[in-house]
């Protein structure tokens, strides 16, 4: 009686959070920033292929790595009011590969494209990577996964030229 009592309670929201890859380990997940979009993403892989760590850049500033130390570290940045829309990546016992997609139709591919392939994107039209989560062991990130809302930073309006003054003459 109490899990369906919970099944019922629970929104669509409780089933968002999917964890691609065996998982496994420790936790982790990006705390949200309310102030500004993802702008920059690092990811480190080691000798061996596996995925070892994962940043964000919210703004100018780093998060914390998630994951474990070590390993060759390639980033990229955003442009001005560019959102990663989707990703696709690799798994076996960890992390193999991860390609973002940009809503300015670029991209980067970090690791090696071994294992079984997931996809993954925000449920609605017009929604952006907004933070990670997933789980690591000592070798690195086992499973990982993405929450997906709407941009906070919305592109600005173009401001309307200013109307001419007009000075109105009294007829005599």
């Amino acid at each position: 009686m109490l899990l369906w009592l919970s099944l019922l309670l629970c929104s669509g929201a409780c089933w968002a959070h999917e964890l691609l890859g065996a998982g496994g380990g420790w936790n982790f997940n990006s705390p949200p920033d309310n102030t500004n979009d993802i702008t920059g993403i690092q990811v480190s892989f080691g000798d061996t292929g596996l995925m070892k760590s994962i940043r964000l850049r919210f703004g100018s500033a780093w998060s914390p790595k998630y994951g474990v130390e070590g390993g060759r570290t390639q980033t990229f940045v955003l442009q001005p009011g560019e959102h990663i829309t989707s990703v696709y990546g690799t798994a076996k016992a960890f992390i193999r590969y991860l390609v973002f997609y940009t809503d300015q139709g670029r991209w980067v591919s970090f690791g090696n494209k071994v294992g079984n392939h997931f996809t993954a994107q925000g449920d609605l039209y017009g929604k952006v990577l907004t933070g990670v989560f997933g789980q690591h062991r000592l070798l690195g990130i086992t499973g990982i996964g993405f929450d997906w809302d709407y941009p906070l930073a919305q592109p600005e309006a173009p401001t309307p030229a200013p109307k001419p003054e007009t000075t109105l003459k009294s007829k005599k």
